[in-house]
């Protein structure tokens, strides 16, 4: 910023005397204001789109790579997963009305990865402790969306979406860009501003390599 502001300098000391030469100078400098205002805002997106990260794991699980097995050993305290139809395990924590719902393939094999909001629970717990249901970058369940673009930037996309009734806006993040190692895909269900009540995570979507 100095050094166009230098050369603001000597080109109004030598445009100094005749109209012509002040009028064009005065094209020069606001060509000059106008070049560094943009490269200034050029600055400004790189480092925005430098904040960006990849996530690589929800709920202690990686997606492609970690099996069944894994994820019935780290969720032992809520009990034996309940199986259902079309390869899905689901596991409840009750006390913090979270459902965590895991596809598998070949082999058992983990492939995506869901959590969230369960509000059928009846059970009443005296819980502090936050949820171990989380994203490798910290993201849980209840968390607000600025939070969300925090971490991870603004989304790919975001659509109109709606669970059990409730409307909700689905923000979209592809991790490609972050290279052929890291395929995931995420999804995440937010609430929608209302009545001055901020956006907030319902659901975390976490699959590899595609939904």
């Amino acid at each position: 910023m100095q050094s166009w502001r230098k050369d603001d300098a000597v080109l109004a000391s030598l445009c100094s005397g005749r109209l012509l030469r002040r009028a064009l100078c005065g094209v020069i400098l606001t060509a000059t204001f106008a070049s560094a205002q943009s490269s200034q805002e050029k600055l400004v997106a790189k480092k925005a789109a430098g904040h960006r990260a990849n996530e690589l794991s929800l709920a202690g699980l990686r997606p492609g790579r970690d099996t069944l097995r894994r994820a019935a050993l780290l969720n032992k305290q809520f009990g034996e997963g309940k199986e259902r139809p079309g390869d899905q395990t689901v596991w409840l924590d009750m006390c913090r009305d979270l459902s965590l719902t895991i596809d598998s393939g070949k082999e058992r094999r983990v492939e995506v990865i869901r959590v969230g909001a369960y509000s059928r629970s009846t059970v009443d717990c005296f819980v502090t402790l936050p949820s171990p249901w989380r994203t490798g970058q910290g993201l849980r369940v209840g968390d607000a969306a600025a939070k969300l673009i925090q971490l991870y930037g603004p989304p790919d996309s975001k659509s109109p979406s709606t669970r059990d009734g409730q409307p909700l806006e689905l923000w979209y993040y592809a991790f490609d860009w972050a290279g052929p190692d890291v395929p995931q895909v995420m999804e995440v269900l937010c609430t929608r501003e209302k009545d001055g009540q901020p956006e907030k995570v319902v659901e975390i979507t976490l699959a590899a390599p595609s939904l």
